[in-house]
């Protein structure tokens, strides 16, 4: 990234890999870099050097066509905000992504993943109408029904009470058993990044050695995301 000062560097030689279905956060002060690598794995930010791969595929091989095609058959997103279309009801919110990927059971899975979330009497309801945990329990819905390899979240507690953001931190890690998917999770709270199986600790930009290591006794036989990023543009 180029400011008026120069170039600018946002993250530093940032080397590791995921296995399959393990839970990982990534932890830092604000500012340290923890949403710019969140979206540099996802393919939304372009690294300056260094690659991501997923399930084998560099995604800064792809053009932006070819990564979007990516994201939609092994990713999933959960957001601080939500990120819910205001026109679509909860039940067209969740079958979305199962309707671009071209599925035909997109209404009856939907459905029943929203029962799984506890939402299965809102199908109907707008997010206008629902409340912020009803709204992130659509969110972690539409992003488990793809059945995604990789799920990636952005602080996705930051705008619930204590209360609810632990009942959705629940219903994430539960999901995230069920569905055998491998979480990538970016918070603040100490408490919700202990629940991982590892911590990922930015400071400055660069990965905290200590906290990078796998936890003892852990021999993945197969990493489906490796993440090296010299620098972000």
């Amino acid at each position: 990234m180029e400011d008026a000062t120069g170039v600018l560097t946002i993250l530093h030689d940032i080397s590791f890999e995921l296995a399959p279905r393990e839970s990982v956060s990534i932890v830092g002060a604000s500012g340290s870099g923890k949403s710019t690598l969140l979206s540099i794995l996802a393919g939304l930010d372009v690294p300056s050097s260094g690659r991501v791969v997923v399930a084998g595929t560099d995604l800064f091989s792809l053009d932006e066509d070819a990564r979007a095609a990516l994201r939609a058959r092994q990713m999933g997103f959960v957001f601080q905000s939500f990120q819910l279309l205001s026109h679509l009801n909860a039940l067209e919110n969740v079958m979305l992504p199962l309707e671009l990927m071209g599925r035909t059971d997109a209404r009856a899975a939907a459905t029943e993943m929203l029962r799984r979330v506890g939402l299965g009497e809102r199908l109907s309801h707008y997010p206008c109408v629902l409340s912020g945990g009803e709204q992130q329990r659509v969110a972690l819905a539409r992003a488990f029904v793809v059945r995604p390899a990789l799920l990636l979240a952005d602080e996705p507690t930051g705008s619930l009470d204590f209360a609810t953001g632990e009942k959705v931190m629940e219903l994430m890690f539960e999901l995230n058993r069920e569905v055998g998917t491998t979480l990538v999770l970016v918070t603040h709270d100490s408490a919700i990044a202990a629940r991982c199986d590892r911590q990922l600790r930015i400071e400055a930009g660069r990965l905290v050695p200590e906290a990078a290591q796998a936890p003892q006794g852990s021999q993945p036989t197969q990493a489906p995301v490796q993440a090296l990023s010299a620098g972000s543009a």
